[in-house]
């Protein structure tokens, strides 16, 4: 059988059992025939590459689920494999049969097709786009962003942008002044405001900094005092001149009062 791993030709057939095979090779130092009756059948695996391109969807039943991924069957004696690390974009699951059973009717990705080895790769996540594609041009460096913390560690901060999206604010960048720890200074649910300072489709990562916007608040306040001097017009020399006077002269003023008491 092309198919089916047989233990024990008796599985099959019968002392007396009349049979058809095929001559697969003459040993005449031997004395020996070598015949076959799989070979009267078509071997499946000829046309499952015609059948199941690359990028087609199937639909079929879960026949065995292991720690390492799902067993899905597609034809009688093809079975494909869906991998644990091909169930899914952005959850993290340990056994698949935490969201699977045995039965179960599923559709996947036909990813790759290994004729000589008779080994069928199939994707459950691929039926949907990878989010983190789109995570690239939607958290751009130096995005603005909110999100609730997931995780807090010695080194940093994890931060939740949407489901299955999360950032890091490595202790570095949580503040101008040093931390040793943001153990205790943030909490889990805690709603924290950040900008993106790197972005990485292929790492799966987004770096944050709540420092950025504490530099960017100093730089836009600066911003602003230069915009109001540019409204009030350029200061002249007698202008200058007068403000000193008039600052030299509360000082005198001062210093007369400190004196008299």
């Amino acid at each position: 059988s092309w198919s089916k791993k047989l233990r024990h030709p008796s599985k099959l057939v019968s002392v007396g059992d009349e049979v058809e095979v095929v001559i697969l090779n003459v040993d005449t130092e031997a004395k020996r025939i070598s015949l076959g009756m799989k070979q009267l059948l078509p071997n499946p695996w000829d046309v499952v590459a015609e059948n199941y391109p690359v990028g087609s969807i199937i639909e079929g039943k879960i026949k065995n689920i292991t720690d390492f991924g799902l067993f899905i069957g597609i034809d009688e004696g093809i079975d494909g494999l869906v991998h644990v690390s091909d169930l899914s974009w952005t959850e993290r699951i340990k056994h698949p049969g935490e969201r699977y059973s045995k039965g179960q009717t599923v559709q996947a990705v036909v990813l790759k097709i290994d004729k000589e080895n008779e080994r069928f790769s199939l994707g459950i996540k691929q039926l949907e786009p990878d989010p983190w594609e789109a995570a690239v041009e939607k958290y751009a460096v130096g995005t603005k962003v909110t999100g609730k913390v997931t995780n807090v560690t010695d080194f940093g901060i994890f931060i939740e942008l949407e489901e299955g999206i999360e950032g890091l604010i490595h202790v570095s960048e949580i503040s101008k002044e040093k931390v040793s720890t943001p153990v205790g200074l943030y909490k889990v649910g805690d709603e924290v405001e950040a900008r993106v300072i790197n972005v990485s489709a292929k790492d799966r990562k987004i770096g944050l900094s709540i420092k950025a916007l504490s530099d960017e608040d100093e730089q836009g306040n600066y911003l602003d005092y230069q915009q109001q001097k540019a409204k009030e017009g350029p200061a002249t020399l007698g202008d200058l001149m007068q403000m000193e006077l008039q600052s030299k002269a509360a000082e005198s003023q001062e210093g007369a009062e400190g004196d008299e008491g």
